[in-house]
């Protein structure tokens, strides 16, 4: 099989087209032909801090047919479009459990002609979407909605902000939020990506570049003030989600592309009475209400990028820039 392989840290070039051998499905596993994987950021900072001794296929989701199964999977798999959600998270909703692990190493990923996954982490490729548009959902799809509803108890009616839209993860949160009934805010550094997100359904958005873009928000946002922050970016932005948020109100953060060091004033927090949360990906329980939702509302992912598999390194690149908006596809098969 063909497969973007990586040896050893560096840039997007570290990644190389490769042929390898195909693997054979062990039991209680299955073999998927892929047609398309997505790109996420954990993909980006797998390459930076790439240490193994041996080659590795990075890569988290994908879409394809299932080609073979192994020992105790149904054959009637065999065939059928499939996604692939997180491996083991176990039975607890609160956190995963120590086995848990997301493709791409240390299990190799999809950016590859064939991904060798567990049985019972198969999961039908919704039959109005198509390879790509799924491919896209299962990582940040299953992140936003764990952050925005499991997390952050987002109700109808109430006001999220979304700092830095323009991410896989945020551009799929402001589609799940506006079909759940809730108002949108979001920021950004470029005018195009405030007006594409406007186009998706935002309320309102501001520039975060601006000096007095903070006051710009609070306009925005009204009296009623904003109920939940809903932050992938890390250190630099979570202080202004803390002050921006009302008493009472959620900041929910799940990524660390701006940093991992955090300088906060903590006398925001509990004079507020806030509630600042963490959160990653999500449990079958959660991936299988998304998917419930996507179907339910025909919802079709945002997939404006896409690259031919041997151009892994240009794909990565560009979502390094942070230039992209919604999300960056491999093109397989």
């Amino acid at each position: 099989m063909q497969a973007i392989v990586i040896r050893k840290a560096g840039g997007p070039e570290a990644l190389k087209l490769e042929s390898l051998d195909t693997p054979r499905p062990l039991a209680g596993h299955a073999l998927v032909r892929l047609k398309a994987a997505a790109l996420n950021h954990r993909d980006v900072w797998q390459r930076i801090a790439y240490s193994g001794s041996g080659p590795m296929v990075l890569g988290s989701d994908g879409a394809g047919v299932v080609e073979a199964v192994g020992a105790g999977v149904d054959g009637a798999w065999v065939g059928k479009p499939v996604i692939n959600p997180g491996l083991h998270w176990g039975d607890r909703e609160d956190a995963p459990g120590p086995n848990w692990q997301i493709l791409g190493n240390p299990t190799p990923g999809t950016y590859a002609e064939v991904v060798h996954v567990p049985g019972e982490n198969l999961a039908p490729k919704p039959e109005h979407l198509d390879f790509r548009q799924a491919a896209a959902l299962p990582l940040a799809g299953v992140t936003a909605w764990r952050g925005l509803f499991t997390q952050g108890q987002l109700r109808a009616g109430e006001t999220v902000l979304l700092p830095g839209i323009g991410s896989g993860v945020a551009v799929l949160a402001l589609a799940f939020a506006k079909r759940s009934g809730a108002r949108v805010l979001v920021t950004s550094g470029s005018a195009e990506k405030l007006a594409a997100a406007k186009a998706a359904g935002a309320d309102g958005g501001v520039n975060y570049k601006d000096a007095d873009w903070e006051q710009q928000m609070r306009a925005l946002a009204g009296t009623a003030g904003i109920d939940l922050v809903l932050d992938h970016s890390g250190a630099q932005t979570i202080p202004a989600a803390v002050r921006l948020v009302r008493p009472g109100g959620r900041v929910v953060f799940l990524g660390v592309t701006t940093g991992t060091e955090l300088k906060l004033n903590i006398r925001e927090v509990f004079f507020k009475q806030l509630h600042l949360t963490g959160t990653t990906m999500g449990s079958p329980r959660e991936f299988q209400a998304l998917f419930r939702f996507i179907e339910q509302h025909r919802y079709v992912p945002d997939v404006r990028h896409v690259f031919p598999l041997a151009e892994a390194g240009k794909a990565q690149a560009l979502l390094e820039s942070g230039k992209q908006f919604g999300k960056v596809v491999l093109d397989i098969g």
